[in-house]
């Protein structure tokens, strides 16, 4: 989409509605008292996409269409970059981000990802609510915007190959391995790969081209980008556990009604609570399609689940510590003790 239109998309709805309203006073009366226009990077057919939309209808006809909750997905409001300023000056209200986009920005959000630290589901289903997450929630109010869902993203990663199965940590030797960002790519070259980011759409390329030589994606988007066409082996493993979390600009929160207030926040718990079941059902449906789409499925063990935590989750930890000196300590203890 061009900036032009995204422009037109924030602009147009206030630029026109004031002489609409002059014109015809009974048109500003059957208006929505509140809207909350929400900005996200999911296509339509994602698992948050098709949660965002039903909290959307939730909360227009809970509020009898006094609040309408307008979803922009696939990046149709503004580019994933820029959501968060946008929100935090009032450009639009609402918006939703993946934890580790916050990079150095936030380097705290990064906590939820770090390898093998956060990724067991009865932990995972305590998150929301936590200290763990009112101490993130206390950060970006420091960022001027305010927490209102976190949406359960995944907890399952596959490390996918060609040559041969990527099991134990020597295996990633030499390696030209898709890399996530900065800091989890420590992880990486801790057992000798040579990671290099990039974005999801762009693996499959570099896979069938040989500019990497194993893959990392989680398992749903594993069948989405099809890559049992191009990537003989696939070893799945609980490495990392991701959110999205949507955000909302405080000013316009807090200028709600309690009501209005209250019913958002309703409907955003429930739509945490949804999230949960619906990731771990595509988890388990990408995983059976994999296998019968041809790949050859390794499932870890724990013996080596620890062997690779051993190796990989140290430098992370380390480097992160680096990047958070004053709550990245806080924010690992918080969700260890979850």
């Amino acid at each position: 989409m061009s900036m032009q239109r995204r422009n037109l998309l924030l602009a147009g709805a206030g630029a026109l509605a004031a002489p609409l309203a002059l014109a015809r006073p009974g048109l500003a009366q059957s208006r929505a008292a509140v809207t909350m226009r929400l900005s996200h990077q999911f296509p339509p057919s994602h698992q948050h996409a098709t949660i965002l939309a039903a909290f959307a209808e939730r909360v227009k006809a809970k509020s009898q269409g006094e609040i309408d909750v307008q979803v922009f997905p696939a990046e149709q409001l503004a580019r994933a970059g820029e959501n968060f300023p946008a929100v935090a000056r009032g450009a639009f209200e609402a918006a939703a981000a993946v934890n580790f986009q916050w990079g150095n920005t936030l380097p705290e959000m990064n906590v939820l990802t770090l390898p093998y630290l956060f990724t067991e589901l009865e932990r995972i289903r305590k998150f929301p609510g936590s200290p763990a997450a009112q101490l993130l929630e206390g950060l970006l109010q420091r960022r001027a915007v305010r927490n209102l869902m976190w949406l359960y993203t995944t907890r399952q990663a596959i490390f996918t190959s060609n040559r041969k199965p990527i099991i134990a940590t020597e295996d990633f030797r030499g390696l030209k391995i898709r890399g996530l960002n900065a800091l989890t790519d420590h992880a990486l070259t801790a057992v000798g790969a040579a990671p290099s980011a990039m974005p999801g759409p762009e693996v499959p390329q570099a896979l069938q081209s040989g500019v990497l030589d194993a893959g990392l994606t989680d398992l749903s988007a594993a069948v989405s980008r099809r890559f049992y066409e191009f990537q003989k082996f696939g070893t799945v493993t609980p490495w990392f556990c991701v959110f999205t979390h949507v955000y909302v600009n405080p000013r316009w929160f807090d200028g709600l009604s309690p009501a209005h207030r209250a019913l958002i926040q309703q409907e955003a718990a429930q739509a945490e609570r949804d999230q949960i079941p619906l990731t771990e059902d595509l988890a388990a449906r990408a995983l059976t399609e994999l296998k019968e789409r041809g790949m050859t499925v390794h499932e870890q063990t724990a013996a080596e689940r620890e062997s690779w935590s051993a190796a990989m989750q140290k430098p992370v930890v380390d480097a992160f510590l680096r990047l958070a000196p004053e709550n990245g300590a806080r924010a690992i203890e918080a969700l260890r003790a979850l």
